[in-house]
């Protein structure tokens, strides 16, 4: 039996025990045939109710994205090894093997008073006002970013008893690493949770994390302090260093495990990048799953190829020739696109593509650019005469665009969600 929508249906299955269980569905979910994670079928009937309404949101599972049960299972392990390190690192700090150690340790505490909340706020001042567009867009990789950053903060602080006369400096380094940290984590960690709130249940979300967290945080303080109460350890330096660098890289791993889970429908660079090659080869793209499976956490848009730089000057866009021949011929190819791009001509060895957007230029019309940038990489050295290879790419385009989009709707993808930064720092007014 299904009660359906436009967007979700609810199927009600009567089991052998006569028993009425429901699972929402996403309509036209493209799947192995499975739409509900294995978790969230079996609806963990082997745990209590007044459990399972203690640490899951009202409603589970259809009140939760996919991907919320398997996060949140490798989140808490990751948030017990940050709680075992963060005491591991309490026990190097006040660590007093040295002499020098033990003096500078009376004015550490005040020190920090000082310097870390100034300078702190001062790291999420400029984190919040200069990189805030970014979070929307890739909060997978500003997140894993944040527990790297993180952790060279705390590898600041754990120096101090080694050089006591620097202390103030390092402990300035290790508290402002630490607060820009914070400033990535907290925005990036909200998009995710708003993305596990498919019932617009983001309240009830964000409070069953924090029973997550703080269950975590309990159990990492114990296990800290049992991992400090160890015969030789507390007195040893190296190996209490060695314990905490070997308990942060377990944390860090964790970290990316339970990031590579999840599974947005909206559609950023990476995962464009993804998509369109795929139909460009194919003419079929993958799921949310597959994508997001394929999509790398830590890669740098610089890094990936075909390399693609947007907002290029018209200058650079014509290597300096500035004839007006070759900017009518521009402006008459793309007389129908929000944008203008051009091949890289001084590096052949590297393809890269110049892009340069119109005002009125949306999200759609750089999809559109990544489209025509990987056919030319894929039909490179076809065509002889780069006008024709231009003249080409666009027809292509015109033909296949709305095919790409067509198969976006199919696989499930949320195509009014698609989150392709503009940018407008240098844009065309024709």
């Amino acid at each position: 039996l299904f009660v359906s929508n436009e967007v979700l249906q609810n199927r009600y299955i009567l089991d052998d025990d006569l028993q009425l269980r429901t699972v929402l569905d996403e309509h036209g979910s493209k799947t192995d045939g499975s739409v509900r994670s294995h978790f969230s079928k079996t609806e963990l009937s082997w745990l209590p109710d007044i459990v399972k309404d203690f640490i899951l949101p009202a409603g589970f599972p259809g009140s939760v994205s996919d991907d919320y049960l398997e996060y949140m299972l490798l989140q808490f392990p990751t948030n017990i090894t940050a709680w075992i390190c963060h005491t591991l690192a309490v026990g190097v700090g006040s660590f007093s093997g040295t002499t020098a150690a033990a003096s500078a340790a009376a004015s550490a505490a005040a020190i920090r008073w000082v310097s870390k909340d100034g300078i702190g706020a001062v790291g999420r001042l400029f984190i919040g006002g200069k990189f805030g567009n970014l979070f929307d867009d890739d909060p997978k990789q500003w997140r894993m970013y944040a527990d790297f950053i993180g952790s060279a903060g705390s590898i600041f602080d754990l120096t101090t008893p080694l050089y006591p006369a620097y202390f103030l400096p390092l402990a300035s380094l290790g508290n402002l690493a630490k607060a820009v940290a914070r400033g990535l984590k907290d925005p990036s960690f909200r998009v995710i949770q708003n993305h596990f709130a498919i019932a617009g249940n983001l309240g009830d979300v964000a409070a069953k994390e924090e029973v997550w967290e703080v269950a975590a945080q309990l159990l990492g303080l114990g296990l800290g302090v049992l991992v400090l109460s160890t015969p030789g350890l507390s007195s040893s330096y190296p190996v209490l260093v060695l314990t905490w660098l070997s308990m942060r890289l377990l944390h860090l791993w964790l970290r990316y495990q339970s990031l590579s889970v999840l599974e947005f429908s909206t559609i950023n660079l990476k995962r464009a990048r993804i998509l369109v090659k795929a139909h460009v080869e194919s003419s079929r793209v993958p799921g949310s799953h597959d994508c997001n499976r394929m999509e790398s956490i830590l890669s740098w848009q610089r890094l990936l190829k075909p390399r693609i730089s947007f907002g290029v000057s018209f200058e650079e866009m014509v290597g300096g020739e500035r004839s007006g021949s070759m900017v009518k011929m521009l402006l008459k190819l793309y007389a129908k696109e929000k944008y203008i791009l051009v091949m890289n001509l001084q590096q052949p060895r590297n393809f890269e593509v110049f892009v340069s957007f119109k005002e009125g230029a949306t999200s759609l019309s750089v999809l559109r650019s990544v489209w025509q940038t990987y056919w030319l990489y894929q039909n490179s050295g076809s065509v002889d005469n780069v006008v024709d290879q231009l003249e080409q790419s666009l027809i292509e385009l015109k033909d296949r665009f709305d095919n790409l989009l067509q198969q976006l709707e199919e696989a499930g993808w949320d195509t009014n969600q698609i989150n392709l930064k503009v940018h407008k720092e240098i844009s065309i007014k024709e």
